[in-house]
């Protein structure tokens, strides 16, 4: 009898967090924004980012990479890293520093120059220089064609080439007519003050540009950025953080979706976590409870074909890519 009623409770106790559980998963979360342009329509395909312009076809962060990637092969959105310059603009670089990217340091070879960045002290960081600095430097210098050829080794038109470091303001002009519905992702690469400084230069460039407010993420791995994009800057779309990331990764995977609070509007992740363990996030449960909340998943960054049409498949809303040129093609597979 008593082994009986123990049963009953343990059976009771089961169906009220089976419940429990089927309701938090049916009831639908808030959210996380409104109007997300990052979030793909059921069926349509991924948006193609051209990660730093798309490196692997033209030099990345440049004008010329940046024009190639709209003009050319058509993609639907900007992914690029932000730095403060000495004298307080934004611009475009991967790194802190410009050695690998450009003819700083004269005629040596990559493999020189990085040795010679071995030691810190020898880089040339951009928050030390001035623009007018910057721009004497040819930023297609180390690019090589799908030829291995360094075809812009010798160039001397830098600013009709579009190979000068880029600025963020240049960049909006040059699309605002005649690209209204590109987007952008960001990244706010200084830290601390700097990186305060950027957030308010970025906001001042956006508001000469209206229509790009609503159509630019913007992300950081510093904390104390994150906080003052919510802070101050809250019409401001965020992506999400990489701890706030793992926040929601886990309580999607784990179906205790209500609970999270987040309000970013783009999940930017890779194929898989290391911890320990490979846990891959290339599945379709996690885009489908992100797009519960209005999240954009982007994954980043996939250069190869196989690997895009899982994703294709997959439904993901974006595909930051170095290369957009085999991208489109191979979308043109699903078209």
């Amino acid at each position: 009898m008593k082994k009986r009623k123990g049963l009953k409770i343990f059976g009771s106790i089961v169906g009220v967090i089976a419940l429990f559980f089927l309701i938090i998963n049916v009831l639908p979360p808030k959210k996380n924004v409104e109007n997300n342009p990052f979030v793909q329509k059921k069926g349509e395909l991924p948006m193609i980012a051209a990660h730093r312009g798309g490196g692997d076809n033209n030099p990345e962060n440049t004008m010329l990479a940046f024009r190639e990637a709209v003009n050319t092969i058509g993609i639907d959105i900007i992914e690029s890293d932000l730095y403060l310059t000495k004298d307080g603009y934004l611009v475009y670089n991967h790194d802190s520093y410009i050695d690998e990217t450009c003819n700083v340091n004269g005629d040596l070879t990559l493999d020189e120059v990085e040795t010679l960045c071995e030691d810190k002290k020898n880089r040339h960081y951009i928050k030390d220089m001035t623009l007018e600095e910057l721009s004497q430097y040819n930023f297609g210098y180390y690019f090589k064609d799908e030829n291995g050829e360094r075809i812009y080794k010798d160039a001397t038109d830098l600013e009709g080439l579009g190979l000068q470091i880029a600025t963020v303001d240049k960049l909006f002009e040059e699309f605002y007519e005649s690209h209204p519905d590109l987007l952008f992702i960001v990244e706010i690469k200084n830290s601390g003050e700097l990186g305060y400084e950027a957030c308010r230069i970025l906001n001042e460039t956006l508001n000469r540009y209206p229509d790009y407010r609503d159509r630019i993420v913007v992300g950081t791995f510093h904390d104390e950025i994150e906080a003052e994009l919510k802070a101050k800057y809250s019409d401001l779309l965020r992506g999400a953080p990489t701890g706030t990331a793992s926040k929601f990764i886990i309580t999607q995977l784990l179906g205790v979706n209500l609970f999270n609070k987040s309000d970013f509007a783009c999940l930017q992740i890779p194929t898989s976590y290391e911890l320990g363990i490979e846990v891959p996030l290339d599945i379709k449960t996690l885009i489908r409870r992100a797009h519960r909340r209005n999240i954009a998943v982007q994954y980043w960054t996939i250069n190869d074909a196989d690997e895009m049409r899982k994703l294709i498949e997959l439904g993901c809303d974006c595909i930051m890519t170095d290369n957009p040129k085999l991208l489109k093609s191979v979308l043109e597979e699903y078209k």
